[in-house]
């Protein structure tokens, strides 16, 4: 059997040394001292994907090393979320001697939530016809007796679904239980405990702040949720058709009556703010009844373009969270003009990688 296994030993050690690393490059914005949140050292991912490898009649999880781009077995994933590992196995041992499930199959996600749901998602060099719909839904009746658990077939032009094409989670945060639509293929944060420190570590900075906020680039409101009892009203964007259709089921689904999510691109807005453009989409939203004094952006890798940077200098507080700390450096470069960086977080989201996620909050000089 072929085991990824976490050396834990190490954690602490690699965590010292993004937190050293981090220190030194933002030093130069007066940044004194990290505040560090640290992950689980092991079964921290809520959503895994793997190739499907074939030999024979053997039927096995494969990931390529990065280096070498050679293949890895993989029967135990220590990173997974216990829950995935379980199905990991669980689907190994019914894919294997049904013929009708594995034939084409190259690769299984899944995406489970810390309430207990999963998603399995099998893609195919096949088309998926009746003998296949017939074969998934016996073992998504079969394994339902056990687990909740819905399955996705895709292949070329080609999606099923048995159930839902998405879980839904549920997240205590500051002990204050709130629910969220996760969609097979759309983004979700992967470490669903080091979230919680997220968002419980957004909250108490906007515990003070008063007024009104906007966020950019909202996803499915992962944020906005979990500030809206902070402001009077909430303003959100959001460019990814599923994510804003997200986002309006959690509104829902949490009773927050002071948040209205828009879908436009970060770029968009800024040309609406600056009176360059006029959206329909924005037709029963009035911006000027607004009294955002705080903004909070969550971009891409890639960070803000110069001319979001202009409209973000434009606010009293600022909250940065980057998953990119070379374009969160560009950036701040930009903001610290105008502001001064007043809180620095980590997040160690992805452990044992280079990856961090970082928390900046901003106050006007």
């Amino acid at each position: 059997m072929a085991v990824i296994k976490i050396d834990t030993t190490q954690y602490q050690t690699q965590l010292s040394e993004k937190e050293q690393r981090i220190s030194a490059q933002f030093q130069r914005f007066g940044v004194e001292q990290l505040e560090v949140f640290s992950s689980e050292p092991t079964n921290y991912r809520q959503r895994a994907e793997f190739r499907v490898w074939h030999d024979g009649d053997d039927l096995f999880h494969i990931m390529f090393d990065q280096q070498t781009k050679e293949k890895i077995r993989v029967d135990t994933f220590d990173p997974a979320a216990p829950l995935v590992g379980e199905i990991m196995q669980v689907m190994i041992e019914h894919l294997k001697p049904c013929e009708i499930l594995r034939r084409k199959l190259f690769q299984i996600d899944y995406l489970s939530t810390l309430s207990g749901e999963i998603l399995v998602s099998l893609l195919y060099h096949k088309p998926l016809d009746d003998e296949w719909l017939s074969e998934i839904k016996a073992l998504k009746e079969k394994l339902s007796s056990k687990y909740k658990i819905d399955f996705i077939g895709r292949a070329r032009k080609q999606k099923e679904v048995l159930g839902d094409d998405f879980v839904t989670e549920r997240l205590t945060v500051n002990g204050q239980e709130l629910i969220y639509q996760q969609v097979e293929n759309s983004f979700t944060q992967p470490n669903a405990k080091v979230n919680i420190n997220m968002l419980e570590w957004a909250q108490d900075l906007c515990k003070p702040l008063k007024n009104d906020l906007l966020e950019l680039y909202c996803g499915n409101g992962n944020f906005s949720i979990a500030l809206a009892g902070c402001f009077n009203k909430v303003l959100a964007t959001e460019i990814s058709k599923s994510s804003v259709h997200s986002a309006q089921y959690n509104i829902a689904k949490n009773n927050v009556e002071n948040l209205d999510i828009i879908r436009m691109s970060s770029e968009e807005f800024t040309q609406a703010m600056n009176g360059e453009r006029t959206f329909s989409r924005l037709d029963g939203i009035d911006l000027k009844s607004y009294d955002c004094q705080t903004i909070l952006v969550d971009p891409p890798r890639a960070g803000m373009d110069e001319l979001t940077c202009d409209l973000v200098a434009n606010y009293e507080s600022i909250i940065y969270i980057s998953c990119n700390p070379e374009t969160l450096e560009r950036d701040l470069d930009h903001l610290t003009r105008t502001h001064n960086v007043k809180r620095f977080a980590i997040f160690d989201q992805f452990p044992y990688t280079h990856h961090i996620e970082s928390g900046v909050f901003l106050q006007r000089k």
